[in-house]
C-alpha cells in the first residue's frame, strides 16, 4: 500500500533512547511520530552517519537515504575522529561515509562500504528499493554500482589532484568541509598536508602522466554514453533509480559540482548529466512502481554503450589486477585502450571482482543467459571468467 502523505512530527513526551559514550557525549535515538496515509507510527529508527560534502560516497548514501525515505542524522566530520569521541571502535579501514548500527548486544558499531550497508537497508527498510525483482536486472545494476565505486572513482581522484588548480581547490575546500570556522592559519597548514598527501596517493588510482590521457578519453566516452542513455530513459534501468544510479551520481557529484576540470569537461560534453545529477540528489517526491523498471530485454540500446565502457576500461584492469594479488606481486600493468596502464596491486579491487563473478555464477541457468546476451561483445564477459 503506497503512502498518500509521510510526514515526521516529533510528539510532546516522545520516549528518547539514548547511547553515551565513556567521553560523555551522547547521542540521542528520539522517537518521531510517522505519519503515512493518516496512520500513526512511533518509530526511533533514525540512521546516523559520519562523512564529508566533499565525499563521493557520502552524497551517494545521502541521496540513497533521501529518495528511500529512511529518517537519517548525518555529521559533517571526520568519521575516525567521532568514532574516537563516542568511544566506538573505529572500522578498519575508516572510509566515508561511516555509519553507526546498533550491535547484537546493544552495542554502537561503525560500519563502512556502502555496497553491504545498501543492501543491509534494504532488510531494515523494504519500501522503495533500490535492487531490482529481476535477478538478471539486478546484476546489470550490480556491475553498473561497481563500476562507478571502483573505477568512475579513478576519474574523480585523477581530476582532483592532478591538475593544478583542481588541486588548489580541493586542497582548500576539503578542511572547510570539516570546520568551516577554521582559522586561516589552520587552514593553510591543512591544506598543504592534505594536498602533499592526496597528492602523493595519485598512484593508488593509477594516475600518473602515461595514463592521464586514457582516464580523460574514458571519462568522455562515460558522458558521451550517459548523454545516450538519458535521452532514452531518465534512469540507468528504467524509470526509477537504481543502487547504480546512486553509485553513479554519489562520483558524479564531485566531478560536475566540486572539481573545475571535469565540470567543464561535463558541460560541453553531457549537459544531460548535469542536469541528472541535480535531480539526483533528493529524488523523495518520486513514487515509483514495480513496472517501472524496464525488462533487460526491452532496455534501450544506449545501455550497451555504457556497457561497452565498462568492458574497455574496468574490465582488464580487474583481471590483471586480480592476477596480481594472486601472484603476490605489488603492482601490475597491462594494455587499456591500446595504451600501457601500470598501477599499485589493489587487494580489495580483487575481492569486488570475486563478488561480481559469484554474484553472476549464482543466477540461474535462464537468467544467466539473459544476462549473456546483452553483454556479448561488451568486453565484460572476460570478467566474469575465472579468475
Amino acid at each position: 500500500m503506497r503512502a498518500t502523505s509521510c510526514n515526521r512530527t516529533s510528539p510532546g513526551n516522545a520516549y528518547r533512547r539514548s547511547w553515551t559514550s565513556a567521553a560523555g557525549l551522547e547521542w540521542h535515538r528520539p522517537t518521531t511520530e510517522l505519519r503515512c496515509g493518516g496512520a500513526r507510527v512511533l518509530t526511533d529508527d533514525c540512521i546516523r552517519l559520519v562523512g564529508n560534502t566533499g565525499s563521493p560516497y557520502t552524497q551517494k548514501m545521502v541521496a540513497l537515504l533521501r529518495y528511500r525515505r529512511v529518517p537519517y542524522a548525518i555529521t559533517w566530520g571526520e568519521p575516525g575522529a567521532v568514532c574516537d569521541a563516542l568511544g566506538v571502535q573505529r572500522p578498519r579501514p575508516v572510509f566515508m561515509p561511516t555509519f553507526f548500527f546498533p550491535g547484537d548486544g546493544g552495542e554502537m558499531q561503525a560500519v563502512c562500504d556502502s555496497t553491504p550497508i545498501i543492501r543491509r537497508l534494504e532488510e531494515m527498510y523494504p519500501e522503495r528499493s533500490v535492487l531490482p525483482g529481476d535477478p538478471a536486472l539486478a546484476f546489470i545494476d550490480y556491475l553498473i554500482e561497481d563500476f562507478a565505486d571502483e573505477w568512475c572513482t579513478k576519474y574523480m581522484f585523477h581530476y582532483r589532484w592532478y591538475p593544478a588548480q583542481d588541486a588548489d581547490n580541493a586542497g582548500t575546500l576539503l578542511p572547510l568541509g570539516l570546520d568551516v570556522s577554521m582559522p586561516a592559519e589552520q587552514l593553510e597548514e591543512a591544506k598543504h598536508w592534505f594536498s602533499q598527501r592526496q597528492i602523493g596517493r595519485l598512484y593508488v588510482v593509477g594516475s600518473n602522466d602515461t595514463t592521464a590521457p586514457v582516464i580523460d578519453a574514458s571519462y568522455r566516452r562515460f558522458l558521451a554514453a550517459m548523454e545516450s542513455h538519458l535521452s532514452s530513459q531518465k534512469y540507468m534501468l528504467g524509470n526509477r533509480p537504481a543502487a547504480g544510479d546512486f553509485g553513479l551520481h554519489g562520483q558524479l557529484t564531485q566531478l560536475v559540482g566540486f572539481d573545475p576540470t571535469p565540470r567543464a569537461i561535463t558541460h560541453e560534453v553531457s549537459p544531460r548529466t548535469v542536469a541528472w545529477v541535480d535531480h539526483m540528489r533528493d529524488q523523495s517526491g518520486l513514487e515509483p512502481q514495480d513496472s517501472d523498471w524496464v525488462a533487460l530485454e526491452d532496455q534501450p540500446d544506449s545501455l550497451r554503450g555504457l556497457l561497452t565502457e565498462i568492458g574497455r576500461v574496468y574490465a582488464p584492469a580487474q583481471r590483471a589486477n586480480a592476477r596480481a594479488v594472486q601472484a603476490g606481486e605489488k603492482n601490475w600493468e597491462c594494455e587499456i585502450d591500446g595504451a600501457p596502464w601500470t598501477q599499485q596491486t589493489f587487494p580489495y579491487q580483487a575481492k569486488c571482482l570475486q563478488w561480481t563473478q559469484e554474484h553472476y555464477r549464482a543466477l540461474g541457468a535462464q537468467d544467466r543467459a539473459r544476462v549473456d546476451a546483452l553483454l556479448a561483445g561488451t568486453g565484460i564477459e572476460d570478467m566474469l571468467l575465472p579468475s
